[in-house]
């Protein structure tokens, strides 16, 4: 520092007035009760601890299964009081828990129609006695008009025990819906129903018909498709119910 500097006190830099002061009131003087003799020393920042990552609900789900299968087991092996006592309690926590969704399953089936299936199929006796009461008279008017577009394919075998029950079921439904039946004989048996038989000649194996008798295929002259009705012997409403499915109702529409 040149003389010109130190006659100057404007010149002097605030620096070094505060180490001056800082030496003579808290150096001399020692008043450091009075005045911040120490400097605060300026706070390092700490990195923050990343946040755990949340649990999704089926890994919860999976560690409560895993601690009530090492409670059960531990009271099993191990049959202290206090091991019964926990594997109870925990489980008896879990038992509130599914009673708690049951409850609020139901109510929000009663408060909202869209999601309640049984409104679709009926569970109580008198909504499912109406149902099928109702079901019942669709597949009888859908049944009645049949017969103006599909005809049934009847696979059958004079040596098949199973057909000789069959045949007059068949026949039954076949003459109350006015349907027209052909006979199939796949040993060139006759068939006291069915005397217009006729012996089949490949159209089994045409239709994709898997060896087995009795067996039942509609026909849609509409679209000149085959549709398997069933195999083995089934009763009237059976029969009945498989077409009107098949014919008139949606895939999953009735489950």
């Amino acid at each position: 520092m040149d003389q010109a500097d130190a006659a100057d006190p404007q010149s002097v830099s605030a620096s070094d007035r505060g180490d001056r002061g800082d030496s003579f009131y808290c150096g001399e003087r020692r008043l450091g009760q009075w005045f911040y003799c120490e400097r605060p020393k300026a706070e390092v920042a700490r990195p923050k601890a990343a946040p755990a990552p949340a649990q999704s609900a089926a890994e919860r789900m999976k560690a409560i299964s895993a601690q009530l299968d090492e409670l059960k087991a531990r009271a099993i092996l191990e049959p202290t009081e206090e091991n019964v006592i926990a594997y109870v309690r925990f489980q008896r926590e879990q038992l509130d828990r599914a009673s708690t969704f049951s409850d609020t399953w139901q109510r929000a089936l009663w408060q909202n129609p869209d999601i309640d299936y049984t409104l679709q199929r009926p569970v109580s006796t008198v909504a499912k006695r109406a149902w099928t009461d109702n079901r019942t008279a669709d597949r009888d008017r859908v049944l009645s008009a049949l017969g103006q577009r599909y005809g049934m394919f009847y696979f059958f075998a004079q040596s098949c025990a199973a057909c000789e029950v069959f045949s007059p079921i068949l026949r039954s439904v076949a003459d109350s819906h006015r349907i027209t039946v052909m006979a199939v004989s796949t040993d060139g048996g006759p068939s006291h129903q069915f005397p217009n038989y006729v012996v089949d000649s490949g159209q089994r194996k045409r239709m994709g018909v898997p060896l087995a008798t009795p067996a039942l295929v509609l026909f849609d002259t509409a679209t000149r498709k085959t549709v398997p009705i069933g195999f083995g012997v089934m009763s009237a409403d059976e029969i009945m119910d498989r077409i009107f499915m098949l014919t008139n109702t949606k895939v999953g529409s009735d489950y």
